[in-house]
């Protein structure tokens, strides 16, 4: 009860083609996209975790032994601005520094100058700096405490100091880290580490940010390979504006590799890889389809170089060539290289025979042959399709020749024939019944 698809005679039909009507291409959705010629963007994306840009920290020490009488921060991971109040030391040290100072300008003389240069300088060996020094030239009074003042703006990340407790010169009292900019490390695959070098611009978003971009660069990438999920760790810079950015995040980061060089570009929907081998199925026009072997290069944005097999301006199936596929089946078409069609395979099975001509036509021989013992026929006269090559046999009507022929799924065609020499045996015995062109046994 299966429906059958007739076949007429005198409509040509090219090997490794399938004929689609305009009704059934409209049926199937079919739907064509030329190849063009243009430059192949590479990029990727990658998942990242934002950290702390360790360039963008300081460290708070204790320039001169004391104790810590206020405490303006409590807690780590407290925002702070530049400039802002951190902690309020007394230094005893200083006091002693301070007086000797304030009285030797308080002495007259003409050579006092050597001394107030040396109280100056052992005021900054006690640990003062150049403003604290000038402020007490300027007020004339003892200042045994000072403010300790955030040196940029951030968050703290390390606090060490209490409130009456005890510091030592050189002791880290705070450590702050900025937020202005960020880390992601992005954990990139081997494979694509070629498209990766420092300097490159990429582009990270948060998940659930209303799709807010931030924008960076890569800084490096790191020299050491995961042995477990064989990536290798991009150090990426990104802008943190508003502080939205936080360490521990997950980013997704695309990277965008210069343009490649101009080359052949498809839509990746137009390419089936069946395992073997990488094929497109190009329309000839008129109805008429090609199963075409390629050579697939990078892939990116939905398009597919093609480095082997197409010429530009040619049209391959971009919608419904599966389904073209169950009409005629890739495995069973020929398909050609970048250097024509390709011919009947090797592997194909080879039957010979001898035989007298009957007739010959551009198409096909008729011949008369004995039995083929590789395929159990008895003798008959039966039509064998030309080469091909398209080359019409070089024999005539009543020669005697010997001859090879591969069978396929439309009958019997030949690979070879040619006369027998006069010396050979005589014909064999015709067989009483005939055999259209192209019919089988």
């Amino acid at each position: 009860d299966m429906m059958l698809v007739p076949k007429y005679a005198g409509v040509e039909q090219d090997r490794g083609t399938v004929n689609v009507s305009p009704r059934v291409q409209q049926n199937l959705g079919i739907r064509t996209s030329a190849v063009v010629t243009g430059s192949l963007q590479r990029s990727f994306a990658a998942v990242g975790t934002i950290a702390y840009n360790e360039r963008d920290q300081v460290l708070i020490q204790a320039r001169a032994a004391g104790y810590i009488e206020r405490l303006y921060v409590r807690a780590t991971l407290d925002p702070v601005r530049k400039g802002q109040p951190l902690a309020e030391i007394y230094v005893p040290d200083w006091v002693a520094a301070q007086e000797e100072f304030l009285a030797v300008r308080r002495m007259q003389g003409t050579t006092l100058s050597g001394l107030v240069d040396g109280a100056r300088q052992r005021m900054r060996q006690s640990g003062m700096n150049d403003e604290q020094i000038r402020s007490v030239e300027i007020n004339g009074i003892v200042q045994p405490r000072f403010t300790l003042l955030a040196p940029i703006g951030g968050v703290v990340v390390e606090l060490l100091a209490r409130e009456g407790m005890a510091v030592m010169p050189g002791a880290t009292l705070f450590r702050i880290n900025g937020l202005g900019t960020v880390w992601a490390n992005a954990e990139i695959p081997e494979s694509q580490t070629g498209l990766v070098r420092p300097g490159v611009a990429v582009e990270a978003r948060l998940p659930g940010a209303d799709g807010a971009v931030f924008k960076g660069r890569v800084q490096a990438l790191l020299p050491e390979v995961n042995p477990g999920t064989r990536t290798v760790k991009a150090r990426i810079e990104l802008a943190n504006p508003q502080g939205r950015l936080s360490p521990g995040m997950f980013v997704t980061v695309n990277f965008a590799a210069p343009a490649n060089r101009p080359a052949m570009l498809v839509p990746s929907e137009a390419v089936i890889a069946t395992g073997k081998r990488t094929v497109v199925m190009v329309a000839e026009g008129g109805g008429k389809f090609r199963a075409v072997e390629v050579e697939v290069g990078l892939e990116s944005g939905g398009q597919t170089e093609i480095r082997r097999g197409l010429d530009p301006g040619q049209n391959v199936v971009v919608s419904g060539q599966f389904l073209i596929d169950s009409e005629a089946s890739l495995s069973a078409m020929e398909t050609r290289t970048g250097e024509g069609s390709r011919g009947s395979s090797d592997s194909v099975p080879k039957h010979r025979g001898t035989g007298t001509v009957e007739s010959v036509d551009k198409d096909s021989v008729l011949l008369s042959h004995g039995p083929i013992p590789s395929l159990q026929w008895g003798a008959m006269t039966m039509g064998f399709k030309n080469p091909t090559n398209g080359a019409i046999p070089k024999v005539k009507a009543g020669d005697r020749v010997q001859f090879e022929f591969v069978m396929g799924s439309d009958g019997a065609q030949l690979v070879s024939i040619a006369p027998m020499p006069a010396a050979a045996t005589p014909d064999a015995n015709k067989a009483d019944r005939r055999v259209p062109a192209g019919a089988g046994k």
